[in-house]
């Protein structure tokens, strides 16, 4: 979240977090255009294993002026806070430095006394969601779980008793929509009927009833009018944009909002292939879901080279029949220049339930690696693929992907592109990488087993590195780390720098810059 005061519903309270960031390390980047002395930018930043920020929560009583401590008791994180629909009484969530114990507390305004609603623990890592609604009856919540192996949402009262689990079934829900509670419907988004796929659904709050409200295969998302009467549906496939609509609440079709005919007409002019989805089973006995372009004049006879894409990491999903825009156009551009163009969801990846996410657990980086580099070797069977030119290219994740693939896996792929790439954990984030490995003091061998740094040396192919100085996500000392280590292995490399350019790497014509560079790239080495 970006905000950190919390007004209640009375516009009696505001409930809010104090962070102490005193002891938190800096990290400083040097900020170089417009300056005749580079400008030192300083920021706090908690990598893996080093302090936390410190945090307190307190309410204020608007009409009193009076300041009151909340008695959070033992914790390392607030992610969230909500106040529920009683007067004067909020809910927060607290969790451990693990994110693998977490308690839905409630806590008193006045008297800033709390008390444990819900406790919830798993083996790997919880994740936190916005699913949390408080109903209007103000006897009961909904709450979103994986603790059945799957995601799904349940029924609480407000003693933290469970009353019913309200979705079941071997898949996952995306998110929470809304609750018409006149006539106790739940709205959401799940992927009931494929990893790759997002539709609109209404379940009674008992669990029945459940009724698919989207028409359309593909991804959808919705959004409800206050009276839960109507829906505005966002719809797009894997070869087709965005379609917008609006619908009564039980689903059926008012009109169309926006068709995006213009765009689809001005698509049928480029001679694109469509992207098509298929499935590989790997030598891990792990099947994958994956979707591939191939070149528009393809012929079966012929032996093309492969563009991989990947991103890979955990519960993000590449596989999706959904339109992907700028990255869609640039992978027809590639089709159109003789590639067939591949993307894999490995093992970690989301919407398969908990065992598949959450199998990568304290070794980021190794099975995923072991799924892509399975994928290449499948795709080099075929009968049409060259596999001797086989390339892989990812961002920030993916990079991090990339850069392993082509040491781990040299013999399999020809050349990579990592771009902004984590390169070492140990550099990243104290919360998303402490959620995944915990700390490099407690898991020192996960951190360093599965860094690109340490296997530089088994470096064949070409390897492309892009990174921005300004990174405040994913700092630029992965590259200048990476880079030593390839300088050290005598191992000989690209690599193109972008001053003052932040994870994004935009601004102007930045991006028809590195789109073009990396281009340049795929032609002269895959």
């Amino acid at each position: 979240f970006d905000k950190a005061f919390f007004w209640s519903p009375d516009g009696k309270y505001i409930a809010f977090y104090e962070f102490n960031e005193s002891r938190v390390k800096e990290f400083n980047m040097p900020i170089y255009q417009g300056n005749l002395y580079p400008k030192d930018y300083r920021f706090k930043y908690p990598k893996a294993g080093e302090e936390n920020a410190s945090v307190k929560l307190y309410c204020y009583n608007i009409n009193s002026g009076k300041r009151v401590a909340v008695d959070g008791g033992e914790y390392e994180y607030i992610p969230r806070l909500k106040w529920t629909e009683a007067p004067g009484i909020f809910s927060f969530i607290r969790m451990n430095r693990w994110q693998n114990k977490l308690d839905l507390m409630l806590a008193e305004a006045e008297s800033g006394k709390t008390k444990i609603l819900l406790t919830e623990k798993n083996d790997a890592y919880i994740e936190i969601t916005d699913n949390l609604t408080f109903l209007k009856d103000k006897q009961h919540f909904i709450w979103s779980s994986e603790q059945n192996g799957f995601h799904h949402f349940y029924l609480y009262n407000m003693e933290g008793k469970l009353v019913t689990q309200i979705t079941k079934g071997d898949w996952d829900i995306d998110n929470l929509l809304g609750i018409d509670e006149k006539t106790k419907t739940l709205y959401y988004i799940s992927a009931e009927s494929s990893p790759m796929e997002k539709d609109v659904y209404a379940i009674k709050l008992d669990g029945s009833g459940k009724k698919k409200l989207s028409p359309n295969k593909g991804t959808n998302s919705a959004f409800f009018s206050k009276s839960f009467k109507y829906f505005v549906n966002y719809h797009s496939d894997a070869n087709t944009p965005q379609t917008v609509t609006l619908h009564s609440a039980d689903g059926k079709l008012i009109r169309i909002l926006e068709d995006n005919n213009e765009l689809k007409n001005t698509l049928k002019n480029y001679n694109f292939s469509k992207k098509e989805f298929f499935t590989i089973k790997t030598n891990y006995d792990v099947t994958l879901n994956a979707w591939m372009i191939k070149p528009h004049n393809f012929d079966a006879t012929k032996k093309y080279p492969v563009f991989i894409t990947v991103y890979g990491g955990p519960g993000h999903n590449t596989v999706n029949d959904r339109w992907d825009g700028p990255n869609y156009l640039w992978h027809q551009l590639l089709a159109q220049m003789g590639y067939i163009v591949v993307s894999v969801d490995n093992r970690g990846t989301g919407f398969r339930g908990e065992k598949f996410k959450k199998c990568t657990y304290l070794q980021l980086g190794k099975l995923e690696t072991e799924d892509q580099i399975a994928a290449a070797q499948y795709l080099g069977t075929l009968n049409y693929v060259d596999k001797n030119r086989i390339g892989i290219q990812g961002w920030s994740y993916g990079g991090y992907m990339s850069s392993l693939c082509i040491t781990k896996g040299a013999d399999v792929f020809k050349a990579a592109i990592a771009v902004a790439p984590v390169t070492n954990w140990r550099f990243y984030d104290s919360i998303y990488t402490e959620r995944y490995m915990r700390t490099p003091q407690e898991n020192a061998s996960g951190y360093d087993d599965n860094s690109p740094i340490n296997h530089v040396k088994k470096l064949k192919g070409k390897y492309l590195l892009i990174h921005g100085t300004a990174d405040d996500n994913v700092h630029y000392q992965n590259a200048a780390e990476m880079i030593n280590a390839l300088v050290k292995a005598n191992k000989q490399f690209e690599e193109f720098t972008y001053p003052d350019r932040n994870h994004g790497i935009y601004g102007g014509t930045t991006r028809l810059h590195l789109y073009t560079l990396m281009t340049d790239f795929i032609v002269r080495n895959i």
